[in-house]
């Protein structure tokens, strides 16, 4: 089996239902080697791409019967918004490729639109409307802070606005649009989320996704004139991915329960709460069809590649989608990974996926590392770290200290000064591989992306004997570097979380790999993409230039049209037949 064959495995995601047909929806699918438009029709059962186009699709849904696309450029970020009418070609809207576009929903009329931007200034995003036929925007709110629209009220008067403090904790402010007023609606003290919110059809009340005064994120509705918030559905896992039903009478929804999703179902006037039949893996997306009598959502597991699944509610039964996904032949090879914990030196439980291969072990083994670190990795399918299993290597994926999905306490626990812990969790997570026989002592390769590229510099340079190679991602070799060259949105947000250039610059300088490059012992491989907005490539360039002055074993690759995440399906193949002909000769 190639690597070819797992990466030929297309996935489909982002399903969204056609406003008045039951039988449509469009959605992305990357089976031409990055995401485009696809609309599904349920009565042919046949999928047909929509807009030809050479970019990635961001976005995709409906308005009207037109379709609304959001595209970037080089994978640069950069969203621009387009309408795309009678199968001719895309009409632009937003029309400004030098400044990001987030969109905030349609109005009830079908007429406006609403988007955020940076365009007034690259640090600040602004709230826009648009009228969909003249084209004639309007700045509705700016300041000097990140808003994003979230949705329009019922009223078609006001907009629900999001007002991002840092990442894990914003506001949600209800704006009128005549008189530019704006009401704060969620005031709190300690630090909150407030998501996927979505107003009940009479507009008196928010259902959303909070976890305000709770360790973990629930199910809420907020009445709109009392700001009173009622829980719904609590527990000792994230609620998330929250959807209500166009006539107001259904909330779908998931539980992230260590990484694995569970999917709910309730019906709001009895108040029947049912679980969703669904196999082993990850639901990011909802959407329920015009008729209210089909559920359509995205499953992407780890042995069952990303799919559109339907639930029909009167039958209250569960299928999959034919022809959302083409048929491929690598289902024999995929493996479900293991749960498994370890007892850190300072008592903290670190969770992790643990992929094994076939054979007896100890196994060569690849610690993967996720990014963020205001992210967790889940049991979603990789195709080169399912290629990596079937061909000999173990695969473990560790939710280190920092990660989302285990409260806020947790992800707390490497907060700026406190980064090194979780690095020291690596180091300790393949010891305890090694002391119980899932890894070969001497073949333990360290691998990630984003800030899961910092954590392997950091581990091979503050515990370099324990590594046989590394493989870094797009990754930070200085927060120092990295925080004065990023894109200047970002800055403000990395700093919660990693410490600022004005109070850390001693911290950085202490454990920054690039000022320890002459400790690493591991042969290292670096991966970049040249249009990478969030982490600039001179952080991979610097530390190579640095390796190779020493003449240390160290390779690069560098994509001229990726950005900071690598898309096209040439570039993965690349990338990743490069990863495994590196760590065969290492490992």
């Amino acid at each position: 089996m190639q690597l070819t064959d797992f990466l030929k495995v297309d996935t489909a995601t982002n399903p969204h239902f056609h406003p008045h047909h039951s039988t449509k929806l469009v959605y992305l699918n990357n089976a031409t080697g990055f995401p485009q438009a696809y609309e599904y029709d349920r009565d042919s059962q046949q999928a047909t791409r929509l807009v030809e186009t050479s970019e990635r699709i961001m976005l995709a849904t409906y308005i009207e019967n037109d379709l609304l696309i959001g595209m970037d450029y080089g994978v640069n970020e950069k969203q621009q918004l387009y309408l795309w009418k009678n199968n001719e070609d895309l009409v632009p809207l937003t029309n400004d490729p030098a400044h990001i576009h987030h969109y905030g929903g349609v109005s009830p009329n079908k007429e406006w639109i609403a988007w955020s931007s940076n365009r007034r200034h690259e640090q600040f995003f602004d709230v826009y409307i648009q009228h969909v036929s003249t084209r004639d925007i309007q700045c509705v709110y700016k300041d000097d802070a990140r808003y994003d629209p979230v949705c329009f009220h019922p009223d078609g008067h006001h907009l629900l606005i999001k007002k991002t403090n840092t990442n894990l904790d914003n506001d949600l402010g209800l704006l009128h649009l005549e008189t530019k007023e704006l009401e704060w609606l969620t005031p709190h003290e300690s630090e909150a989320s407030f998501t996927d919110a979505a107003f009940s059809n009479d507009g008196k009340s928010l259902y959303l996704l909070t976890n305000v005064g709770r360790e973990h994120t629930g199910i809420a509705r907020l009445q709109l004139q009392s700001k009173e918030l009622e829980w719904l559905y609590t527990g000792d896992w994230d609620y998330e991915a929250l959807t209500l039903s166009h006539d107001g009478t259904y909330l779908a929804y998931a539980v992230n329960e260590g990484g694995v999703s569970h999917a709910f179902l309730t019906h709001l006037p009895s108040q029947t709460e049912k679980k969703l039949p669904i196999q082993s893996g990850v639901v990011t997306s909802f959407t329920f069809s015009h008729d209210v009598t089909q559920l359509v959502f995205s499953l992407d597991g780890a042995a069952n590649p990303a799919a559109l699944w339907c639930y029909h509610l009167k039958e209250q039964t569960v299928t999959k989608l034919a022809n959302s996904t083409r048929e491929h032949t690598v289902q024999e090879k995929l493996r479900e990974p293991e749960q498994l914990a370890f007892t850190s030196s300072d008592g903290e439980t670190i969770p992790s996926f643990y992929y094994k291969p076939d054979g007896d072990g100890p196994y060569p083994t690849v610690i993967f590392v996720h990014g963020g670190p205001e992210s967790q990795i889940r049991s979603v399918y990789n195709p080169f770290l399912q290629y990596f299993v079937s061909q000999g290597f173990a695969v473990c994926t560790p939710n280190v200290r920092g990660s989302t999905g285990y409260g806020k306490r947790y992800h707390h626990l490497d907060d700026k000064r406190k980064r090194m812990d979780a690095v020291r969790d690596l180091n300790e997570l393949a010891e305890w591989l090694k002391t119980e026989g899932f890894a070969h002592p001497d073949k333990i390769a360290v691998m990630g992306r984003s800030y899961g590229g910092f954590m392997v510099l950091a581990a091979i340079t503050h515990y370099p004997t324990q590594w046989a190679a590394a493989i870094d991602i797009v990754g930070i070799s200085s927060f120092k570097s990295f925080l004065e060259n990023t894109s200047i949105w970002r800055r403000k947000v990395r700093e919660d979380e990693y410490g600022s250039l004005e109070e850390d610059r001693d911290f950085f300088d202490e454990i920054d790999p690039i000022h320890k490059v002459d400790d690493i012992q591991a042969p290292l491989l670096v991966l970049h993409g040249r249009n990478d907005p969030r982490v600039p490539i001179s952080e991979a360039e610097q530390i190579v230039e640095q390796l190779k002055h020493r003449h240390h074993p160290v390779d690069s690759l560098y994509f001229e049209n990726e950005g900071h995440f690598f898309v096209r399906y040439e570039n993965n193949l690349a990338a990743y037949e490069k990863s495994f002909s590196f760590l065969r000769k290492w490992l």
